[in-house]
C-alpha cells in the first residue's frame, strides 16, 4: 500500500511513515518546515526515510500544493501536519492555526472527494478538544468545550472530517492523541524542557502549580495505533481516544524524572496559562475494542526513554 503522511518531518510523522516503511508499505512523506521550531531537527527526524527506497518526499505547503496530483496513486492519507500550541495560539497567531490545521484539512478532503473519495483519511486531532471538563475518562460522545484556539482549529478540523464522511461518503478517522512524549519530542514540549533542564543544570519553567495531571502516551503507542487506525477497516467513520492510562501530576513527573537522572529539579513556578486544562483522562475502550490498542510502555520506561535520548541530542539541540 503507499501512504500521504503530513509533517512527515515532525515528532509523531517521522516515526508513523518509518514504521510503515519497515512494514512493507510505500511512504510519500510532505512536510512544509515551519519555524515553529529548528528545521535541523526536523531534517534529523527524516534521515532514515530519505534513506529509504520506498519514501518520497515533498516539500510544499498542503494549503497551495496539487494535492491531485500528490494523491494520484495513493490509497491512504495519514494527516499529521498542524500548528502546534496551545499557549501561543492566541491573538494574531489564530491565523497560522487556521491555516495549518484547517484549511490543510479542508483541501485534503476536498481532493479526495474530487478523486472519488475512495482513500482513507485518518486525521490526528488532539485531546485539547475537550477543554475543562471533570467528567472523567474523557469519553469520544462526551461534551467538547475547547478552551483554547488551538483546541478549536483542532476541534473544527475534526467536524470538517465528519462533514465530508455525511455528505460525500468519505471514509475518514478521527484520532484523539493525549499527550504524546518520548523520541523527538518538540524541544517547546514539557517532558523534553524538564529532561534537558536536569541533564545540563537549567531551569524547569512550571506553569502552575505541576498539580495538574494528563493522561501521558508514549510514541511507540500512539505510532502503533494510528496505523491500525489505516489498516483496519472497521475503524471507518470512528473517532478514537488514545491514551496511555498514565494520568499523574506534573509534579510526579518531574519526581520521576529527578530519579531517572540522579539530578534534583530546579523549579521556576509561573502562572497557570490561558489555554491550560486541570486534567485529561482517556477512555480508550472503543479504541481497544476496534483497534486492538493496548498501551505497552508505562511511565518510567517511557521516560526513561526519552531522557536516553535527549540526553544523545543535547550537543545538537545545543547548537540550533
Amino acid at each position: 500500500m503507499k501512504v500521504l503522511v503530513t509533517g512527515a518531518a515532525g515528532f509523531i510523522g517521522s516515526q508513523v511513515s518509518e514504521r510503515l516503511l519497515d512494514m512493507g508499505h510505500q511512504v510519500a512523506g510532505v512536510d512544509c518546515f515551519t519555524d515553529y521550531y529548528p528545521r535541523a531537527l526536523k531534517e534529523g527526524n527524516l534521515q532514515i526515510c530519505r534513506d529509504h527506497s520506498g519514501f518520497r518526499f515533498y516539500e510544499q505547503d498542503i494549503v497551495t500544493a496539487d494535492l491531485k496530483q500528490m494523491l494520484e496513486d495513493v490509497e491512504c492519507v495519514i494527516h499529521l501536519a498542524a500548528q502546534a500550541g496551545v499557549r501561543a495560539s492566541w491573538g494574531q497567531n489564530f491565523q497560522i492555526y487556521t491555516h495549518n490545521n484547517l484549511m490543510s484539512t479542508q483541501a485534503i478532503l476536498e481532493a479526495v472527494k474530487e478523486l472519488g473519495g475512495d482513500k482513507r483519511v485518518v486525521y490526528a486531532s488532539s485531546s485539547s478538544v475537550y477543554g475543562d471538563t471533570d467528567d472523567l475518562p474523557m469519553r469520544e460522545d462526551g461534551k467538547t468545550r475547547p478552551v483554547s484556539p488551538y483546541g478549536v482549529s483542532k476541534l473544527a478540523a475534526e467536524h470538517m472530517c465528519s462533514l465530508y464522511t455525511r455528505n460525500f461518503g468519505l471514509d475518514t478517522v478521527s484520532l484523539r492523541y493525549f499527550t504524546v512524549y518520548g523520541p523527538r519530542q518538540r524541544p517547546d514540549m514539557a517532558f523534553h524542557r524538564f529532561a534537558r533542564a536536569l541533564l545540563d543544570g537549567g531551569e524547569i519553567r512550571l506553569f502552575g502549580d505541576g498539580e495538574q495531571s494528563r493522561d501521558f502516551t508514549f510514541i511507540s503507542d500512539i505510532v502503533t495505533a494510528t496505523v491500525d487506525a489505516a489498516l483496519t477497516p472497521r475503524a471507518s467513520g470512528h473517532i478514537f481516544n488514545l491514551g496511555g492510562g498514565n494520568r499523574v501530576t506534573v509534579n510526579h513527573v518531574i519526581s520521576e524524572l529527578e530519579e531517572i537522572t540522579g539530578n534534583k529539579a530546579k523549579v521556576n513556578r509561573l502562572e497557570v496559562a490561558k489555554g491550560d486544562v486541570k486534567k485529561t483522562e482517556a477512555d480508550t475502550s472503543q479504541a481497544r475494542n476496534i483497534l486492538g490498542f493496548i498501551p505497552a510502555y508505562d511511565l518510567k520506561r517511557g521516560l526513561a526513554a526519552e531522557v536516553e535520548w535527549v540526553k544523545q541530542m543535547l550537543p545538537v539541540l545545543k547548537e540550533v
